[in-house]
């Protein structure tokens, strides 16, 4: 076994090109690599063989195709079925906070909102500090909108064009005034804003929604008045993550809340009155019976 090692290495030799000539060799010598089979690559593999001399950078530069950088827009299901999130893998609101577009009026302040809202079935959209929430019609299958939300979040965070127009009272981008604790607030209602902050607005967040804190009736009948927003608007639990997660979390640390009561917005107090006359009407066919 020793004897046949020691003829395989002295063929070895024998074959191997000597130090003087290597430097000649070396040009011709077949270059294996891994990234032949890259698309990108294939402007290289013209290089192997060829002196040094003749290769510059900016040859290199000039012959192989820039690469960008692609975007994917996740989405996420909320508990509201009519309203998804979006999510571009970028940053949308970096201060935190949030922003909602109820109409076409409000939008004209976000171009990508005012496109947004311009699909048909579309009745609200919402910006998070990582997500875009929209929120359709009853009517509308997802199926038909979903495509072209895609389409315009990815062609606008792929652009790099603002969020806002330039100028707009939305292009400051602070943090959420309705729970900065101020110097006139009492040590309740800064503990109300405090809780609100740190430990349920994110969870409210992480369904695509989010609260306004619009009061305390310290004085009165110590109940937190709480606006919901984004896709906590007009969802069916929303009456239940009032009651079990928001109102049960401040009156156990906050022995002077005695409850949470919604405040809704015009557009709601309108379906929701449309809803009761509904319903009246529909007792008194009921009694004619």
């Amino acid at each position: 076994m020793a004897s046949t090692s020691r003829i395989a290495a002295s063929a070895l030799r024998a074959t191997r090109p000597s130090a003087a000539s290597w430097g000649k060799q070396a040009v011709r010598a077949p270059v294996r690599s891994s990234y032949v089979s890259s698309p990108y690559l294939t402007q290289q593999r013209s290089f192997i063989g060829l002196p040094r001399s003749t290769l510059s950078r900016s040859s290199v530069l000039k012959s192989t195709p820039s690469l960008s950088r692609s975007l994917f827009v996740q989405t996420q299901t909320t508990p509201n079925p009519n309203s998804l999130q979006f999510i571009p893998g970028t940053p949308v609101l970096s201060s935190g906070g949030t922003h909602e577009f109820l109409d076409t009026k409000s939008a004209l302040a976000s171009p990508l909102a005012i496109r947004l809202m311009g699909i048909e079935g579309v009745l609200s959209v919402f910006y998070g500090p990582d997500f875009v929430s929209v929120q359709k019609d009853e009517a509308t299958p997802w199926s038909l909108i979903k495509p072209e939300v895609f389409s315009i979040i990815m062609e606008h965070f792929s652009s790099g064009l603002p969020l806002f127009k330039e100028g707009s009272k939305e292009a400051e981008d602070s943090e959420p005034e309705d729970t900065r604790i101020l110097d006139s607030d009492s040590e309740v209602v800064a503990m109300i804003k405090e809780l609100l902050a740190t430990r349920i607005r994110p969870s409210i967040m992480e369904d695509g929604g989010d609260l306004e804190f619009m009061g305390f009736g310290e004085d009165t009948d110590g109940l937190v008045k709480i606006k919901l927003k984004g896709s906590c608007r007009g969802c069916s639990s929303s009456a239940v993550t009032l009651k079990s997660g928001v109102e049960r979390m401040l009156m156990h640390y906050v022995p002077e809340v005695k409850g949470v009561e919604q405040v809704l917005g015009e557009e709601e107090q309108v379906a929701l009155d449309e809803f009761e006359k509904f319903e009246a009407r529909l007792a008194a066919k009921e009694v004619n019976w």
